[in-house]
């Protein structure tokens, strides 16, 4: 017995000193600035094991400060924590065999005083700075006009651009989302955060890419990286309330109104947003343009909104809500010119759509650790949407030019002009085409994703389980009439007079199980397995009614026309040849591998997708009732290099590939004539196409210099694009395209950006290059051959744009200037070439004047060179001008006058250049009026930093509304290449 106790002893004595050294232990806590008591995000946290100092574990602190380290065995260490500006602060810690987890608490770091002094003493606000591969932008080094919103930063930001719908391209990558302090705002949708975000609660504005969930919590590379904007709030405003409103009135009908009323607290938020408008946000652009920007009609909105985030240490949860309604009325002349082997052909048009459209949205986000191997990610999400839409147009086709006959073209295209006596384009009319349509549709989706992740050890063996749901509904209709006529008299051919009521339900639903798999196989390398499953079922069917005059059989004549209620029996007069049904299943088995190996100065990612599918279309039309089979099989390799060669510079190398399947229907031998000017043809024989898409990017930046470079290239190649072959069928000027796989197509640019300041650092310098070279090829059909001829089209785009800013406390002035040059070459109909060219240049200032006025102006010279049509060669001088008095307790209230255009010079056009076409488009628009304005800034419970931070300067609020509405604004004469 005394044998068995010994035994027993020695062997519980082993078994706690096996269990000592084995890493079970968690060190977790949270970092944050000693001053703000705002997180410190990405902050550096390494264990060092004593006595040596040698390193045990590290991570980065997340866009909270919070951090959780790998696991490492019980001891004696060192806690080293680290952050930029900072400075470092260490923490003895004795880990304990009997402790499973060991919570530091909060780690407050102090500012390093020196690093601080040197910077106020030695320079202004730095445009922007450079953290791996995080570009972080100072908002107080951009002035913007009194009330502006998050737009008008945006668009002074270097290698930022906005186009006409709102989109928003950094350095030439799409921003996905928007985010406050790290959370998604309104779900990340971008225009509701360009739109109410006011400048004056911006600190900084970082963008990078954003790993997915999935990515985020097992490090597998999913490929599914989005560019972000992350916004910070200034210091002191996460203390209580704070908020803006506005109210503006104008000439030209014009009015805008907006709310924003924020609750900012340590680690929750909540925001209400509202507006109502019947302008663009077009604003001061800062001169140096071009900026040929299309209004593309005019449009009302009303917005509303609320928004929440809130987190602890192991639960985050957020969401949002809008109702958003928006009535456009769009006017648009269109003049274009194709590409034929014998000859060209011409056509021009008119058109009008008045649109209706009314969403809500809502969605929401979970977040959950329940403990420190453990984390949950669920996203519901949910939408309705309701649209109405009146559109009618008017257009010709011609044999030769027909402005070599009249100034414009579009005055000639109405039905009651065709055959007149004194038709002056009688003699190149090939056909002339007016319709008239009114629709409706509702839609219903909603879709969930649930991720389930769990670590296994401290190395990172990991499994993670993901599930996706998502549903459709939506039901149209429509309503239309249409006449075509033909002229050509050797070959006479009947008008095509039609009136049809379609209907067109659809119905979709999808869902997804993954799972994936994490093993470390040596040191900081991990082998990365990932299945997963999914099932899409799509079903839709569209029944066209004939609702033509004449004897339906039983004695009975319509004459139904746009705007009357559907004839009795309309039913049984269904066009099969028009209607279709279409059901598909979709079975998709991925397989993906991957290596990924992780060093102090670089990482390399390699992988390959393995992607067997299964689809069944079952298609009904006319005489056609069949069911489709497909089998394929496509992979997908991807590589992702990064080094690092310090905290402020890095290099990245990404290529994949993708292998895309034609659509189901494309392949089936089917005609669909619905539009006589306008027939598609499917292709039995499409072969899949491949694309490669290879990305190289490298940045530094010298925080002494206040001195940035980054430079990108991107290189895409498709083999087997699929492109359509279209015939111009010389009798009826209409056409037939059907897909084909053509090889030939590529793309590559180049982009570098520089910016410095000089010894005077109140001077700073900008330039932005960019180089774009587009091999575009598709066939052209020669009528003499009867053969497909392949034609290449390409542009060489070369751009610059510069700029230089002297800044001091109460003045900026900003002279900067960018020219675009093209190379257009066209190989089968070298006629066609033109260089035409784009420059601007102008100056914008913002000045800050005595009793709390500022002032704020651009003006911006854009000129076009270089088309083939003289009317395109023009210049437009911009000028914008804001006077604003700030008054009231605290500058609290704001009025300002706010002048657009005020020389009446801006105009809509936009153009574009395929290889087998290009064409001209005009929209109507108001850009040049007038709009008093009146703002209230809001700070309630914050303490005295924040009030300050929401007043100081005078130039960072503001908005600025450009031209929209939803009546008003003509067409002048249409403008040609």
């Amino acid at each position: 017995m005394k044998r068995f106790s010994v035994g027993l002893v020695l062997l519980l004595l082993s078994t706690f000193s096996i269990f000592a050294q084995n890493k079970v232990i968690t060190v977790s806590g949270r970092v944050v600035e000693s001053d703000s008591k705002e997180p410190a995000a990405q902050a550096t946290v390494q264990l060092l094991s004593l006595p040596d100092s040698a390193y045990a574990a590290g991570i980065a602190s997340n866009n909270q400060g919070w951090f959780t380290l790998p696991k490492v065995k019980a001891g004696k260490y060192l806690l080293k924590v680290s952050y930029i500006g900072f400075l470092t602060k260490y923490v003895p810690l004795h880990l304990y065999a009997n402790m499973t987890e060991k919570r530091v608490g909060t780690i407050a770091l102090e500012s390093d005083a020196v690093m601080l002094k040197e910077a106020v003493i030695t320079a202004e606000a730095p445009q922007v700075t450079v953290k791996e591969d995080t570009l972080e932008y100072n908002s107080s080094a951009y002035r913007t006009p009194e009330g502006a919103m998050l737009e008008e930063l945006v668009k002074k930001l270097p290698g930022a651009e906005i186009d006409d719908e709102g989109n928003v391209k950094i350095n030439g990558k799409e921003v996905k989302k928007i985010m406050v302090d790290g959370k998604e705002f309104f779900g990340g949708d971008v225009k509701t955060g360009l739109k109410n975000l006011p400048v004056n609660m911006i600190d900084k504005l970082k963008t990078y890419d954003k790993k997915s969930d999935l990515a985020r919590v097992t490090g597998i590379d999913d490929g599914e990286e989005e560019t972000v904007l992350d916004l910070k709030v200034k210091k002191g405003m996460n203390q209580g309330w704070f908020g803006n409103a506005s109210a503006a009135v104008g000439t030209e009908d014009r009015y805008g109104s907006n709310l924003m009323l924020n609750r900012f607290v340590d680690n929750s938020q909540f925001s209400l947003i509202g507006s109502a408008n019947n302008v663009n946000d077009q604003g001061f652009s800062g001169g140096g343009g071009p900026r040929f920007r299309n209004s593309n009609g005019l449009t009302a909105t009303k917005m509303l909104g609320a928004n929440f985030a809130t987190q602890s240490e192991k639960l985050e949860l957020g969401g949002s809500a809008r109702y958003n309604f928006s009535d456009r009325d769009a006017l648009s002349t269109n003049y274009s010119e194709r590409f034929l082997q014998n000859g060209n052909s011409y056509s021009n048009s008119n058109s009008r759509n008045r649109n209706k459209n009314t969403n809500f949205n809502a969605d929401f986000r979970l977040e959950w650790k329940p403990d420190t191997l453990t984390n949950i990610i669920f996203r519901p999400n949910f939408s309705y949407g309701k649209s109405e839409s009146h559109s009618k147009s008017e257009s010709g086709t011609f044999d030769s030019d027909p402005f070599n006959l009249v100034s414009n073209p579009n005055d000639f295209l109405d039905k009651s002009l065709w055959g007149a006596t004194d038709d002056p384009l009688e003699a190149i009319r090939v056909n002339g085409s007016n319709s008239n349509s009114l629709s409706e549709s509702n839609s219903l989706s909603a879709n969930a994703s649930l991720q389930l992740n769990r670590r296994l050890n401290s190395r990172g063996r990991n499994i993670t389980f993901r599930g996706t749901f998502n549903y459709g509904d939506n039901d149209s209709e429509q309503f239309s009439e249409s006449l075509t006529r033909y002229f050509d008299k050797e070959e006479p051919k009947e008008d095509d007079d039609n009136r049809r009521y379609t209907t067109s339900p659809t119905q979709n639903y999808d869902y997804t199980a993954e799972l994936t798999y994490n093993e470390p196989i040596a040191k900081s390398t991990f082998l990365q397995l990932r299945y997963k499953f999914q099932y899409k079922y799509s079903e839709s069917d569209r029944s066209t009614y004939d609702l033509m005059p004449g004897d339906d059989g039983k004695g009975q004549e319509w004459d139904w026309h746009l705007g009357n209620d559907l004839p009795d029996g309309y039913w049984e007069y269904k066009d099969k040849d028009l209607s279709k049904y279409a059901k598909y299943k979709y079975y998709n088995h991925d397989v993906n591998a991957g290596l990924n190996i992780i060093r102090e100065k670089y990482r390399f990612n390699l992988g390959v997708s393995l992607q067997p599918q299964n689809t069944t279309l079952t298609y009904k039309k006319s005489e056609i009732d069949t069911v489709v089979k497909r089998n394929v099989f496509n992979f997908a390799p991807n590589i992702d290099f990064r080094y690092r060669f310090s905290k402020v510079s890095q290099l990245r190398f990404t290529y994949r590939g993708r292998a895309s399947q034609p659509g189901m229907e494309n392949l089936l031998d089917v005609t669909d004539d619905s539009n006589p000017l306008r027939i598609t043809k499917g292709n039995p024989g499409l072969k899949p196409s491949f694309n490669h898409s290879m990305r190289l990017f490298y940045n530094t930046y010298n925080a002494d210099k206040q001195r940035g470079m980054m430079a990108h290239a991107f290189f895409n190649m498709t083999q087997n694009k699929i492109s359509n072959v279209t015939r111009y069928n010389q009798t009826t000027g209409g056409t037939i395209s059907q897909p084909e796989n053509i090889n030939g197509y590529w793309n590559a640019m180049g982009m570098f950006g520089f910016n410095t300041a000089l010894r005077d650092k109140r001077f700073t310098i900008h330039s932005f290059s960019r180089a774009n070279y587009t091999n575009d090829v598709s066939f052209l059909y020669n009528n003499d051959t009867k053969v497909n001829d392949k034609n290449t089209s390409t542009t060489l785009t070369l751009g610059e744009n510069l700029n230089g800013t002297f800044r001091n406390d109460w003045f900026e002035f900003t002279i900067n200037g960018s020219i675009n040059y093209n190379f257009e070459r066209n190989e089968l109909r070298p006629e066609n070439n033109q260089e035409p060219y784009t420059f601007g240049y102008g100056a914008s200032t913002n000045i800050s004047l005595p009793w709390s006025m500022t002032l704020s102006t651009n003006i911006t010279n854009n000129a076009r060179r270089g088309y083939r049509d003289a009317s395109m060669n023009k210049n437009e001088l911009i000028w914008n001008a804001q006077i604003a008095q700030n008054f009231l307790k605290g500058n609290a209230a704001t009025i300002s006058l706010e002048i657009y255009d005020i020389l009446r010079q801006q105009s809509n056009i936009s153009r574009s250049l395929t290889a087998d076409m290009r064409s001209v488009s005009e929209y109507n628009g108001i850009n040049s009026y007038c709009m008093l304005r009146f703002s209230y800034r809001l700070n309630v419970f914050g303490n005295k930093e924040a009030r300050g931070n929401m007043r100081q300067g005078g130039f960072d609020g503001g908005g600025h509304r450009g031209p929209r509405g939803p009546h008003g604004g003509g067409l002048g004469r249409m403008m040609r290449f």
